[in-house]
Formats: structure tokens, C-alpha cells, sequence
């Protein structure tokens, strides 16, 4: 008998079934071992075509991954931004314009006291309707800023009631120079007055004409007229002073 036939009896005692299957899963083992370390993917071998829709979320991506450079344009919708994700340090001088701003979204409560300054605001941008009640207060308005032109006639007639005339003439003799004042009858003030010369010929002049001292009360009731001579004057002449006077 030869060795190797001898060798043959001696395996063939040990071999059962069980040590045959446990050869052969050992052997697929080792084989899909073998597959998988050759279908390791390489760099960029992942495709847009081989992810399925929803699959990448939030958590599949590092901190800092999608850049600019990574975003359509236009893709970044409201939609897309959570609530107070963009600080102000996030945007760029500048880059808020009117244009990007939809009707009522910068309110009252968005702006910082003080934000809005002349420099921000356009040219007839305030009008009427953008003025809340007593928003124009007696500091906000410059000395003179309010003219006739700008009072409504309706208003005038309040403060300026009852208005009537008053006038009064000097003596008219030949002395060389004359005064007269005209005064409002009690309770009244004057607005406004006149002169004039009267029974001369052009030696006489007017030297004066305009609003007389404030009274005990402080107001102004009268008209004052002043005339001189510049050269002697033979006949008689006089002055007349007018007031024009209202109720306040």
C-alpha cells in the first residue's frame, strides 16, 4: 500500500458531514470578503443620479460644506430661512434696499430709536398720511415757519374777528410839524394802519408812520402818524393817522 493511499483512509475516517459544510461556509466567507474589498468606491464615484430624493439631510452634512459658491441663484427662498437665521452681521453694507423690502415688513417695533435720520429719509417720502397724531409738536416746528400762506382761510377767521377801522387827524394849523394816533375802541388790537398829509402842498413830508407803544396790558391798540415841514409851509395842514383793528 502506498502512502498516499494510506494517507486517504486516515482523512477519510475524520470526515464527516458537518466538517464538510463548515469547509464550505468558511469558504463563501472568505469569498464575499474577497467582493467587498474589491468593490471599495472610489473618490467622486457617487453620483447626483445615485442619491435618492431626501436622502442627504441635515445631519449627512459638515459644518461649512455648502458654501456660496454651492448655491443656485434664487434657490435660498423665505421659505428656506428659519426664523432669526440672518443677524445683521450677515448681511452686507448696503445690501437691504427698498426694492428688497415687501409692504409692511419694516415696522415701528424693527427699528433702533434713533435709526432714521434725515440723511435716510428721500425727498417728499413724509407726507400727510405718514404723520401720526400730534407727531408735529410746537419744538419740531423753526421760528417763522408758519406763514399766512400756510393757515386756511377757515382758521384766519377764527383768530382775526370783528374787524373794523379807526382814524384820527391832528390839528391843522401852520406849526411846522404834527402827530396824530389813531386807537382801536376797547377790547381790540391793531393790525396794520396808514398816514397821510392833508391842506399841504410839498413842503410838508410824512416822518413817520407805523405801530404805537404797547399799553398798561401789553398790547397794541394804536396807529401813529408823524409830518414835518422841509420848508416853511404858509398855509394850514394837518396829519391823519388809520388803524386797522380786529379781536383776537
Amino acid at each position: 500500500m502506498t502512502k498516499e493511499t494510506s494517507d486517504l483512509k486516515h482523512l477519510s475516517k475524520h470526515l464527516t458531514f458537518a466538517n464538510a459544510i463548515s469547509c464550505v461556509a468558511l469558504f463563501v466567507a472568505l469569498s464575499g470578503a474577497a467582493y467587498a474589498a474589491k468593490t471599495t468606491l472610489a473618490n467622486k464615484a457617487v453620483k447626483t443620479r445615485n442619491l435618492a430624493n431626501g436622502s442627504v439631510t441635515a445631519l449627512k452634512l459638515r459644518n461649512g460644506s455648502v458654501t456660496t459658491l454651492k448655491l443656485k441663484n434664487g434657490a435660498v427662498t423665505g421659505p428656506k430661512i428659519g426664523p432669526g437665521a440672518v443677524g445683521s452681521t450677515a448681511l452686507a453694507a448696503g445690501s437691504v434696499r427698498s426694492a428688497q423690502l415687501g409692504g409692511g415688513v419694516v415696522t415701528e417695533g424693527k427699528l433702533k430709536n434713533g435709526a432714521v435720520t434725515e440723511a435716510k429719509i428721500f425727498n417728499s417720502a413724509v407726507t400727510n398720511s405718514k404723520l401720526g397724531p400730534n407727531a408735529v409738536a410746537t419744538g419740531k416746528i423753526a421760528d417763522g415757519a408758519v406763514t399766512s400762506a400756510k393757515l386756511a382761510p377757515s382758521f384766519l377767521a377764527q383768530l382775526i374777528k370783528n374787524v373794523t377801522y379807526a382814524s384820527k387827524a391832528s390839528a391843522s394849523d401852520p406849526s411846522d410839524a404834527k402827530t396824530a394816533t389813531a386807537e382801536c375802541a376797547s377790547g381790540k388790537q391793531v393790525t396794520g394802519g396808514g398816514a397821510v398829509v392833508l391842506g399841504a402842498n410839498t413842503k410838508v413830508v410824512l416822518s413817520g408812520s407805523g405801530l404805537a407803544p404797547v399799553n398798561s396790558e401789553g398790547k397794541r391798540t394804536g396807529w401813529v402818524a408823524n409830518a414835518r415841514e422841509i420848508e416853511a409851509e404858509a398855509g394850514n395842514w394837518s396829519v391823519e393817522a388809520f388803524a386797522i383793528c380786529v379781536e383776537f
